[in-house]
């Protein structure tokens, strides 16, 4: 057998680096779990990122539909939008880094944060292998928790999706190790407080909102030690909540039962980790009409940042199509928004216009062409249908 003795003592080097940032990140987390109360705040200040790609069209028309419906906080004072430029691909390539220095300190000045799609190089792309802006702002702001919400009320189908965002298999997704030409080694990560805060808002949504149930989603029985860990500690957490019924599913078959008709009704709310997550709440939207409609709520203690769960679209700013883009992701993201700084009414009213404009009247038709209506015609058609409500 090779002698591997040198590449073996570097990779004991990285994971030892790895190791001490991840226990020095533990520590972190579980010194502040105070919530922001937004009543209390003098002015919000909501920062809008247009990311890239067709990130700067749809995010506009988001800003400019909440504008619409804030006006009067706007023009009191009470509401402030910052637009915040510099997370496109060429600017982060440029610096080196997932978010650079100067756009970090200026979301960190925001209260909320509306997101456009950003670009994550993968291997093939011209680009260097950058972190993904949008795990780096999760970790940096600690958004520990994904929210997701499916809704088709003609099929039966109310899910929400509490996906853990700063741990799992995407907290040290670069910086695995190549220990040699034959073998890489990725990092998986589960503490005990990370999986707490998760389970906690799941059961404490599921509560507020009588959903009645929780579904815990891991692969526990092959990935014992961080899925296994997830698992019990959701339970216990679980136990605190004898009014919600519990249980426990494999990802695996989780992905077949949502598209089983007599079985997909019954789930209510999700707690899972981080890479189940994004999977499955993909496959979810696509009952909802595909991921161009469904936003995304990333929540922490001090900060929450509101996005589409889609990418940047590359290829349609290439052909000339970005005017064409679809919105709805983003307006999903505002409804999310407004009501978690503590404007309920407005995003009712948001949510239900869109649920008129993409379900019921549909007088306007987005197809990403030129065969359907302009991203900037669709907000205007939101806007009015709020207007007659």
């Amino acid at each position: 057998m090779k002698n591997y003795e040198a590449e073996i003592a570097l990779a004991k080097e990285k994971f030892e680096a790895v190791l001490r940032a991840q226990l020095a990140r533990n520590e972190k987390i579980t010194e502040n779990k105070e919530d922001l109360d937004y009543s209390k705040l003098d002015k919000i200040i909501i920062g809008v990122c247009g990311g890239d790609g067709i990130g700067p069209v749809i995010t506009s028309s988001a800003q400019r539909v909440l504008e619409y419906m804030l006006k009067e906080e706007v023009a009191a004072g009470k509401v402030e939008f910052k637009v915040i430029d510099g997370l496109t691909i060429e600017n982060r390539v440029a610096h080196m880094q997932a978010i650079p220095d100067d756009v970090m300190e200026e979301l960190k000045a925001c209260h909320v944060i509306l997101k456009g799609p950003t670009t994550t190089p993968k291997k093939g792309d011209p680009w260097p292998n950058i972190e993904s802006a949008n795990v780096a702002m999760r970790k940096a702001l600690d958004l520990f928790a994904n929210v997701r919400p499916v809704r088709v009320p003609e099929e039966g189908i109310d899910w929400t999706f509490f996906r853990e965002n700063t741990e799992g298999s995407y907290a040290v997704g670069s910086q695995g190790v190549a220990v040699t030409d034959e073998l890489s080694v990725d990092f998986c990560v589960t503490t005990t407080e990370g999986t707490e805060r998760i389970a906690k808002a799941a059961y404490e949504y599921a509560r507020k909102n009588k959903k009645g149930k929780v579904s815990i989603i891991t692969k526990a029985n092959i990935i014992k030690a961080t899925d296994g860990k997830f698992l019990d500690l959701c339970q216990k957490v679980g136990a605190n909540y004898p009014e919600i019924e519990t249980d426990d599913w494999f990802i695996d078959i989780t992905t077949a039962k949502l598209i089983d008709p007599k079985r997909r009704t019954s789930f209510k709310v999700f707690v899972l980790p981080n890479l189940y997550g994004d999977i499955i709440t993909d496959e979810a939207a696509e009952f909802q009409g595909g991921v161009g409609t469904a936003g995304s709520a990333n929540i922490g203690h001090r900060y929450a940042m509101f996005e589409a769960i889609h990418g940047s679209a590359p290829r349609m700013i290439a052909e000339g199509r970005g005017k064409y883009a679809d919105p709805c992701s983003m307006l999903r993201a505002a409804v999310m928004l407004l009501s978690h700084i503590g404007y309920q009414d407005r995003a009712d009213a948001l949510e239900k216009a869109l649920d008129i404009c993409m379900f019921t009247e549909k007088k306007l038709t987005i197809t990403g062409r030129d065969t359907g209506c302009t991203c900037e015609e669709f907000s205007d058609y939101v806007m009015s249908t709020i207007e007659s409500l």
